[in-house]
């Protein structure tokens, strides 16, 4: 296990690529909680998995979903019923950017 913990630089650059700001108090308090975090993956490491077989789920999983299948789309009378606002033959949205 390592002894390095996190700088409070290190939190600020991390809060920076995340575009989080954050109060020196938050700062100090994430600073703790991550080091943790980065202890813990530690301790994982040190677990010996040499012949554990990679698995995504720890139990047999059933996929829910319908099987996807080819079929005719909708008419352009029936899309445009259900938007909420259209203009001529399309379907109208507020700008996103200005």
């Amino acid at each position: 296990m390592t002894d390095e913990r996190l700088t409070n630089d290190d939190v600020r650059h991390i809060a920076l690529l995340a575009r989080i700001g954050m109060t020196d108090e938050e700062v100090e308090l994430m600073r703790d909680q991550l080091s943790h975090i980065l202890e813990n993956f530690d301790i994982l490491r040190q677990v010996d998995t040499e012949g554990v077989e990679p698995t995504g789920h720890s139990v047999n999983v059933t996929s829910v979903m319908r099987e996807d299948r080819s079929r005719e789309s909708l008419s352009r009378e029936d899309v445009l019923g259900n938007a909420p606002l259209v203009e001529g033959d399309r379907i109208r949205v507020r700008a996103v950017l200005e």
